[in-house]
């Protein structure tokens, strides 16, 4: 089975720092959303790190790459044409921006130390199209 997609998004969908950054995916035609509490994204996961660490990651199937936390969100910004200042911002201020939306939310939950780009590991990638047929479309085509 292949995937539309060649990237995922994996975002607690009720972050609405991690909900803007999935919007902000929808220029980006292949790149799939799929919420962090999915089955398929706590096994991909397991695979990739050995636990399913609380955070926001990018997975590209064709860099064989995962992005985490701070890394994930600038590459993000850089992929959705920020400018980059939007880029610093982000990147400087993630883990502020990060523990403020948990005190508005309430939540005990801390975001895990996963702030660097990994190598895809080769159990995550087998199961890359099983997170990408969990995924929801971003890309909003042109209506021209």
């Amino acid at each position: 089975m292949s995937s539309q997609f060649t990237g995922i998004l994996l975002y607690d969908g009720d972050c609405p720092f991690c909900s803007a950054a999935s919007t902000a995916m929808r220029q980006l035609e292949g790149v799939g959303v799929v919420s962090w509490d999915e089955p398929a994204a706590q096994d991909f996961l397991e695979a990739q790190f050995g636990e399913a660490p609380f955070a926001l990651f990018f997975v590209d199937s064709e860099a064989e790459t995962v992005w985490a936390g701070r890394a994930a969100a600038s590459e993000l910004c850089e992929r959705a044409g920020m400018p980059v200042l939007v880029q610093d911002i982000v990147d400087e201020n993630y883990e502020r921006v990060a523990d403020a939306i948990q005190s508005v939310m309430g939540t005990d939950r801390e975001i895990d130390p996963y702030h660097d780009a990994y190598p895809l590991a080769d159990d995550a990638a087998a199961l890359f199209d099983d997170v990408a047929a969990n995924a929801s479309r971003t890309h909003v085509p042109d209506s021209a």
